[in-house]
């Protein structure tokens, strides 16, 4: 956890064309419910799936 958030999983920015995967995978844990957004890392091209404070996440 950093500044008060949890990467629950991540992404490449190059995905197919239409898909989006980080933000499937976020909705998916919010209709878990799980405030799961997402994020980009402009560092390494990547997209995060966070959750602000942690709770719930693995």
């Amino acid at each position: 956890m950093v500044n008060g958030r949890m990467v629950v999983e991540r992404f490449p920015a190059g995905g197919p064309r239409g898909s989006w995967p980080a933000e499937e995978f976020a909705q998916a844990r919010r209709s878990e419910g799980l405030p799961a957004e997402v994020v980009m890392d402009l560092a390494t091209d990547t997209f995060l799936v966070i959750v602000r404070g942690g709770d719930g996440a693995e």
